[in-house]
């Protein structure tokens, strides 16, 4: 019999996730929307389609869950310091008890480190309600977890790019970027890296906090210069630290303050992940190769 898996929010990554665990995986995937859900079944992905916002999440999701392994990967809300929409899932499963939650975090959590490297020993600091909601829903997923003698995976995930997810529009628009000695080391993965570690969560006999990352801390910057590089586009203007602070938007300009380095030692050792994309200069050009139409 085929082990069970429910997709929680399968966006983005989750539905690159879904279509992996499906030739070995029975999945059903959980989305906001009849219309996503109609997409995902005409994949021959069973779909199920629930607002979180909304109290009346269906029962069927205990069913699903039962014995199952659970990949959440739904965003909080766009405001607040907690997440009531993880909250409203967990409950909405009853008495189901699911062989592991997958929760998918941010490396937020760490705030501002100063250039730093952080381990999953590193304490969290969340410096803005994005990374305090996350760091609420670590908790109702741990708590709940461990309610129910329930394996609980945290990943800690930064940047994520991939097809559709490179900085094409904003370097089409001249936005600037911070010039080299003003930006920070940054951290990334490309979705598909992102995938794999998802399955090893799953797959795996791990528990805990796993930070997920492939390892190069080049700044948002050199990425943008690189992604410009290869597709063919102008390199974004460079700013100083202060001009910044009057051209690029405050929501920007706080995540690319926040500085540190994610270590991801664990992910590679533990869960086993061998990265097909270390190099962001070939994330990059596999991305940009996956968007050309034919």
């Amino acid at each position: 019999m085929r082990r069970k898996c429910l997709v929680a929010g399968c966006g983005y990554v989750g539905r690159r996730l879904a279509r992996r665990l499906r030739p070995r995986w029975e999945v059903v995937a959980l989305v906001r929307s009849g219309e996503s859900a109609d997409g995902l079944r005409a994949e021959g992905i069973e779909a199920l389609a629930a607002d979180l916002d909304d109290p009346g999440v269906p029962a069927a999701l205990a069913l699903a869950a039962d014995v199952a392994a659970i990949a959440y990967l739904a965003p909080p809300p766009e405001s607040g310091s907690t997440d009531p929409r993880i909250a409203r899932f967990l409950a909405a499963l009853g008495e189901s008890k699911p062989a592991v939650l997958l929760y998918m975090s941010t490396t937020g959590v760490y705030g501002d480190a100063t250039g730093a490297l952080v381990t999953e020993a590193t304490g969290i600091a969340p410096a803005n309600d994005r990374s305090r909601r996350r760091v609420d829903a670590e908790a109702a997923a741990a708590r709940w977890c461990a309610s129910r003698g329930t394996r609980c995976v945290i990943l800690r995930v930064p940047g994520i790019y991939g097809a559709g997810r490179l900085p094409i529009e904003r370097l089409r628009r001249g936005e600037p970027a911070l010039r080299p000695e003003d930006a920070g080391p940054g951290n990334r993965i490309h979705v598909d890296d992102l995938v794999s570690a998802c399955l090893a969560a799953l797959e795996r006999s791990v528990a805990g906090v796993f930070n997920v990352g492939d390892g190069d801390h080049s700044s948002t910057t050199v990425f943008l210069q690189r992604t410009a590089a290869l597709a063919g586009l102008p390199p974004p203007p460079l700013v100083s630290l202060a001009e910044a602070r009057t051209r690029i938007s405050p929501g920007m300009l706080g995540f690319l303050v926040e500085s540190r380095r994610v270590d991801n030692r664990r992910m590679r050792e533990e869960l086993g992940v061998r990265l097909a994309y270390p190099d962001p200069d070939a994330g990059i050009a596999a991305s940009l190769a996956e968007m050309r139409p034919g």
